[in-house]
């Protein structure tokens, strides 16, 4: 699915209100990309932000317009690299090593203001409490547990296996709201209900909740999660961007 124009500009102001940038920063930067004289991947066009106290260094690329925060050192290493080179969790680990650069990964993102409702093919049971949720991080590896990190994610939906007493969780889709305009999403599945279409069924109640309150969605998946990649897109979000960064000793 596409977006529409006006949810393009709610999702760029949320990442420029995120990275500290003006809010018309990645808006602007659109817009002189579409003049005939403007090079998309010339480098010396990304928008940067100095932050010599940062404990990150945060590479973006949305809608075609790359941004970069960090000390003004990573800015100068980082300076003539195209941005398909930072968006890779490696390169920025490369420029940092020498900071004790670790962690994060880079993640592909993903969005949508609207999306096909998904029809379960029997009654099931929804739960929106924490203890059904928790459980369900218990059943789950804890590398997907970290990935999803259900617990930070305030609206969560549960659905309880329809055939076991006491009920037990077999699928949670959620979300929270991420700088007051959109709902960051985040699903997590019991491995033996993988790839039978329950995750998707989740997700989209999740979704379905976060557009009635008036949210943009937004997915994050790691790069290399390719069951979260492709729930995404089967699911009918558009592709936004990458999101690379690394945290500082």
């Amino acid at each position: 699915m596409t977006l529409e124009p006006t949810s393009a500009a709610i999702i760029q102001l949320a990442w420029a209100r995120h990275l500290g940038l003006d809010d018309d920063a990645f808006a602007t930067e659109a817009a002189r990309l579409t003049t005939p004289e403007a090079d998309p991947g010339d480098p010396t066009r990304r928008i940067i932000r100095v932050d010599d106290s940062a404990r990150a260094v945060t590479f973006l690329r949305l809608f075609g317009v790359s941004a970069l925060v960090g000390p003004q050192w990573a800015l100068d290493a980082a300076a003539g690299i195209p941005d398909t080179e930072l968006a890779q969790h490696v390169t920025l680990l490369t420029l940092t090593r020498s900071h004790g650069g670790h962690g994060l990964g880079s993640s592909a993102l993903f969005f949508a203001d609207d999306l096909p409702l998904q029809q379960p093919s029997e009654d099931l049971t929804v739960s929106q409490g924490n203890p059904e949720a928790i459980s369900l991080e218990a059943l789950c590896p804890p590398d997907d547990v970290n990935e999803v990190r259900l617990q930070s994610l305030e609206h969560r939906f549960t659905i309880m296996h329809p055939d076991q007493d006491p009920p037990t969780p077999v699928a949670c889709g959620a979300y929270s709201e991420w700088e007051g305009i959109l709902a960051n999403m985040g699903v997590l599945v019991a491995p033996p209900w993988r790839r039978r279409g329950i995750g998707t069924l989740a997700a989209s109640i999740a979704a379905h909740e976060a557009l009635a309150a008036g949210l943009t969605l937004q997915w994050k998946a790691d790069v290399s999660n390719t069951g979260a990649l492709a729930m995404a897109r089967s699911l009918g979000f558009a592709t936004g961007g990458l999101h690379a960064s690394v945290l500082l000793g």
